[in-house]
């Protein structure tokens, strides 16, 4: 392969997060509407003109928006902001709600919508913590900073083990008082060992799915922490590139690889106990800012078996969004992804910057390939056009240090890469 020209398409953008072609070719980008930096609050879509051009589709959407995805000449938006909802915004440029209710606010929230071969909408709902346990680094996340927010749910019936753990309790009138959280409980709240709970949809840490109107929801599948990219294969199978636990919290884990999912009905990918069918108890993820970690479930027999993965990204990359190449590049069914990058030391102990990239994966072995690096800052998406011209998304200038997040608005850039 020839040498790739990046070119810039437009500029200007408070981080962003979702970029897509409509069936005309038509592109539209989404920004999350975090205000950050003092960046304006509120989600707003986009249409981009061949020219750079920028037209304003909409704006005041609960942020952060984290996906959106065209179908039937309309977009539909995935609002992160609580109350979570899918959201459709039609031709006129009407905004109707088409699914709400999701658990939050938490860790994580609704990601993109991927249409299915059938023509459902299938999302991802992430975990409301990092492994199961409330902890006070929800207020070290720039995204959340608060204390309560929701527990999770299961979306498979499962039974705990013993799993609390003592912490500070900033919600107490007593300072320095201390409280006991356990999984998938409130904060300062734990059960016994041994109680049973109901799988429930909507789940977090979950895919699930549902009509174009919002009706017939149902679960696809349990276990993935933050699956934050999806997209099916031509064959109809659907990918997930699932974000890996952190070092930090009640229930640190360390060195956690992002996994690449092959999503199939009824599976379980391990999500709070195993990753990639690895237990959290392996030495390998002995974390530094805690104790290692122990199982929160205690029934795994009676859940279908932790699921491989078919690739590991390196930790702390943040695998994020993904794209396969069409005929016209020169690998075509080739899976193209881009790495967030690391976030230390709000996720992990401060060390060399990774990810900050774009990798190329090759089906037939799984292996992983770097395709894209300078100058992008954050990329947190790829699409293809019908040429085969790689669409890459920038979020922008955003960096973690000890006084929390710094970032700069309007530094989110859309370029197109060549690839011949």
């Amino acid at each position: 392969m020839g040498e790739i020209r990046l070119d810039v398409v437009a500029t200007g953008f408070d981080f962003p997060t979702s970029v897509v072609l409509d069936d005309q070719g038509v592109v539209y980008v989404a920004e999350s509407g975090l205000p950050f930096a003092g960046a304006q609050p509120g989600g707003r879509v986009w249409r981009v003109g061949a020219d750079g051009d920028r037209e304003l589709m909409i704006g005041g959407l609960r942020p952060p928006v984290n996906g959106i995805a065209a179908y039937g000449g309309d977009l539909y938006l995935s609002e992160g902001g609580h109350p979570q909802r899918i959201s459709r915004l039609d031709q006129s440029g009407a905004l109707s709600t088409v699914l709400e209710g999701l658990p939050g606010p938490g860790n994580y929230q609704l990601n993109m919508v991927a249409i299915g071969p059938e023509g459902k909408l299938y999302f991802s709902q992430g975990a409301m913590t990092n492994t199961g346990i409330v902890g006070l680094d929800a207020y070290e996340l720039g995204w959340l900073g608060r204390l309560p927010h929701a527990h999770d749910v299961p979306g498979y019936d499962i039974v705990l083990a013993e799993s609390s753990v003592e912490t500070l309790d900033p919600l107490a009138e007593t300072h320095g008082a201390r409280t006991t959280t356990g999984a998938f409980c409130p904060f300062g709240e734990s059960a016994p060992a041994g109680r049973r709970l109901v799988g429930q949809v909507p789940a977090t840490a979950a895919i699930m799915r549902c009509n174009p109107d919002g009706s017939d929801l149902d679960l696809v599948a349990w276990g993935l922490r933050n699956a934050y990219g999806l997209r099916f294969l031509p064959d109809g199978r659907l990918l997930a590139v699932d974000q890996g636990p952190d070092d930090r919290g009640s229930r640190p884990v360390g060195n956690a690889p992002d996994l690449l999912f092959e999503v199939r009905r009824g599976a379980w990918y391990g999500w709070p106990d195993f990753l990639g069918g690895d237990p959290v108890t392996d030495p390998a993820y002995t974390p530094t800012r805690g104790p290692a970690p122990r199982f929160v479930l205690a029934n795994h027999a009676e859940l279908p078996p932790p699921e491989p993965a078919l690739v590991r990204f390196p930790p702390h990359t943040a695998a994020v969004k993904l794209d396969v190449a069409p005929e016209a590049t020169p690998w075509p069914g080739h899976l193209v992804v881009a790495l967030f990058g690391d976030e230390a030391p709000m996720t992990a102990p401060s060390g060399p910057r990774v990810g900050r990239s774009v990798v190329r994966v090759d089906p037939s072995d799984w292996s992983m390939h770097p395709l894209l690096r300078g100058p992008l800052r954050r990329p947190i998406d790829v699409c293809f056009d019908a040429t085969g011209s790689l669409y890459v998304l920038d979020f922008g200038e955003f960096e973690m240090s000890e006084r929390g997040v710094e970032a700069q608005p309007g530094t989110g850039v859309l370029v197109r890469a060549e690839l011949g």
